[in-house]
């Protein structure tokens, strides 16, 4: 990796895209620091005091605390990322946007198109349901006047950090809302670090317990950058044709099925349903409700608490990814393919047999795809149980900046790849 970087910084054109993404991703840090007016700072401290923050700790984690700050850009990307998966899980529903979805970069267009117009919808609403409801009372004014101004600022703040996604797209490396989550989850290693080194001077961590957190990152990180990479190369064999004078087809290739076809979404999902109690319990916070869940649904609670939190977690995290592996990957359609360009899997027959086949296979990776989210989401709240680290990398967060890291250099590549090429057929 360090030398795809040191070649791919010599060429003058990548180099200023990758100056061009890290300019960006300064831009982002920055607006992550711009306070909304009209905002209370010690009633929003007091509202973020307690350890179990629910889901808005996964929003915080997307914003790199601009969300607990509540700063401009506080909403992050996550009504662009709620929007995607919406029009995402739509395209299989409505036959209309289906056919978009097939009609190449004209129908990408257009569906892309749809998502922004989502994205900004879902940002008003998200932004008035804060404004109005969790950070009500942290508001210095409640007319009128002034909660439009916070919503409008919260509003625009996604749209500027769409379309600041959009043109890393076009002119930096790598996919830009992608990286813009990266930087959010990057950005929290500081704070982390200064914390555990004030936790290891006061005495309430030993250096041995930080010793322990460091392998077991390093041995994650090792674990996700393989299950990421790992395939099943279902090999396919097409017939010979004679078309006219010439003969086509006969060549070998293979279908690429992914371990973990599903990426960290169904962490995402589990996430999201499994905090959704902890998140009331801001509206009620002195309710029998409100124990009952800091006890049994947390991921702070105290045993058996925390073992009850985890095997939800666990069985969340495998429905999930079977649900979302079913609606990304289609094996009726692939087979469908198969036949009509006279390719079969040896030893398969083509139709049902193969759709079968590849259904069983599909089911087989998956379960290891599905118990490897699992095991990575849980391990961190069980080793913070056991060691009393407060690093803000959790496994949600890892999964994510790996994976970004993997398809960030792979792009690297592929476009070092293309220029070598042009060089060669000079």
């Amino acid at each position: 990796m360090i030398k795809t970087m040191a070649q791919a910084w010599k060429i003058s054109d990548i180099r200023k895209k990758i100056l061009f993404t890290v300019f960006m991703m300064v831009v982002f840090r920055l607006g992550s620091n711009i306070p909304v007016p009209g905002i209370d700072r010690a009633a929003l401290a007091q509202l973020f005091s307690s350890s179990d923050t629910g889901l808005f700790g996964l929003f915080d984690l997307f914003s790199g605390g601009a969300f607990s700050n509540f700063t401009i850009f506080a909403l992050s990307i996550t009504p662009y990322i709620t929007a995607s998966i919406i029009l995402q899980l739509l395209t299989i529903a409505i036959p209309r946007l289906e056919e978009l979805a097939k009609e190449g970069t004209e129908g990408k267009k257009k569906i892309a198109q749809y998502t922004r117009y989502l994205t900004v919808i879902l940002a008003l609403i998200q932004a008035i349901g804060l404004t109005v409801g969790l950070f009500r009372r942290a508001l210095v004014s409640t007319d009128v006047f002034s909660i439009v101004v916070i919503v409008m600022t919260l509003s625009a703040g996604t749209a500027f950090l769409m379309w600041l996604g959009e043109q890393i797209n076009e002119k930096g490396i790598g996919n830009g809302i992608s990286l813009i989550i990266f930087a959010g989850i990057v950005s929290r290693m500081p704070g982390g670090i200064a914390q555990t080194w004030t936790k290891l001077q006061a005495g309430d961590v030993t250096w041995l317990s930080v010793i322990l957190f460091i392998l077991f990152a390093f041995v994650v990180v090792i674990g996700i950058v393989l299950v990421q990479q790992g395939q099943r190369k279902i090999p396919v064999q097409y017939a010979k044709r004679v078309v006219g004078r010439k003969m086509y087809g006969g060549q070998s290739t293979h279908i690429p099925m992914k371990v973990n076809q599903a990426g960290v979404i169904p962490v995402i999902f589990a996430i999201s349903l499994l905090q959704f109690p902890l998140t009331l319990t801001y509206f009620w916070a002195d309710s029998g409700f409100a124990r009952f869940v800091h006890a049994w649904l947390s991921p702070a609670a105290p045993a058996p608490g925390i073992w009850l939190y985890a095997a939800l977690d666990v069985i969340l995290i495998i429905g999930f990814t079977y649900f979302y592996t079913a609606v990304t990957f289609n094996p009726m359609e692939v087979a469908d393919n198969m036949k009509a360009n006279g390719g079969f899997i040896p030893g398969i027959r083509p139709g049902r047999p193969t759709v079968d086949y590849l259904n069983k296979v599909m089911t087989r990776i998956t379960f290891v795809g599905a118990v490897f989210l699992a095991a990575i989401a849980i391990m961190p709240t069980l080793l913070q149980q056991f060691t009393h680290l407060q690093i803000g990398f959790g496994g949600t967060s890892l999964l994510i900046a790996v994976g970004v890291a993997l398809d960030t250099m792979k792009q690297l590549e592929s476009q070092m790849v293309m220029r070598n090429y042009q060089g060669f057929l000079k």
